[in-house]
């Protein structure tokens, strides 16, 4: 991405530009965040800013698309509102979105199964819906994990080979029998569903240790919805997995397989986010780490 400084000046400038009526309400620097900058925007309203070079076509899908999903979701989300295109104050797309109250799970994690589980199931299960047939697909999330076995392998070989990762060490054998156990399970074989796609620790809120809403997304796409279902060893306390489904109605023992699966790999991502923060090498956040290890001890357990 640029190398271009995002302060307030400049945001409100932008806002100036191209959505006046907006530009004088107080603006506020969100801390935290990957792809995009987040400013708050009076008290409903947040402005984000791309800062990756994928985040300017992640923002052009999430205006497009968020606001076709399906209503009613029982979780509040970020709703477009407002988009706004490159110009010479800034070289790439950026939006306006509601603002949703909470705070990240990854700085204050769920801690309340029963309430956190019925949430998630409940956001699951409205979102879960057969999607148009020209909504986003993606040729890795949501698809065949048998497609996607030596990325989760390189994965497991990146933690064998960390020597601060020795207490997992022990573990790569079991991990791979899980993974090997969810690729061989039926694949999804009903109509496409819309999935969020990046169910972790960052892209949820909490509000006294409840699961409070969902935020980020970016990677929005349709297919099977073990994708997102892996949320619920990522997200939930012990026992948070079971409960989950129960609320789900969840029966499938494949579709309940194959969200280990897809739980294995964004563990695996967590840790190496997390492993990459204590060494202090860019894009790494030290924090991460003991979510994915907690993820795969769930699923060990």
């Amino acid at each position: 991405m640029d190398d271009l400084v995002i302060d307030a000046a400049l945001v409100r400038s932008m806002l100036e530009e191209q959505h006046p009526d907006l530009a004088g309400l107080e603006l506020r620097e969100v801390l935290g965040g990957w792809s995009n900058q987040m400013w708050r925007l009076g008290d409903d309203l947040a402005v984000r800013i791309p800062r990756t070079q994928e985040a300017p076509g992640l923002l052009a899908k999430e205006y497009e698309w968020v606001p076709r999903l399906p209503g009613g979701l029982p979780l509040p989300i970020p709703k477009p509102v407002r988009f706004g295109e490159r110009s010479d104050r800034f070289p790439h797309n950026w939006t306006v979105v509601t603002w949703v109250p909470g705070v990240p799970a990854d700085y204050e994690p769920v801690e309340h199964v029963e309430p956190s589980a019925q949430a998630l199931a409940g956001f699951l299960g409205a979102l879960h819906r057969p999607a148009p047939a020209d909504a986003p697909r993606d040729g890795y999330r949501g698809g065949l994990l048998s497609s996607i076995t030596a990325h989760v392998e390189k994965r497991l070989a990146n933690i064998e080979e960390y020597p601060a990762m020795t207490s997992l060490h022990t573990e790569a054998h079991r991990l791979r029998e899980v993974w090997a156990d969810a690729a061989a399970a039926e694949p999804w074989d009903g109509p496409p569903v819309w999935i969020h796609g990046d169910l972790h620790s960052a892209n949820v809120l909490t509000a006294g240790g409840v699961l409070s809403g969902v935020i980020d997304f970016g990677e929005l796409c349709t297919g099977d919805p073990a994708d997102d279902l892996a949320s619920a060893w990522v997200l939930l306390p012990e026992g948070g997995a079971e409960a989950c489904f129960t609320h789900y109605s969840l029966t499938d023992e494949s579709l309940i397989r194959r969200s280990r699966g897809w739980a294995v790999i964004r563990a695996l991502l967590q840790i190496e986010v997390g492993y990459s923060g204590e060494m202090g090498w860019a894009g790494g956040k030290a924090n991460w780490k003991p979510f994915g290890e907690a993820t795969l001890r769930r699923l060990l357990a």
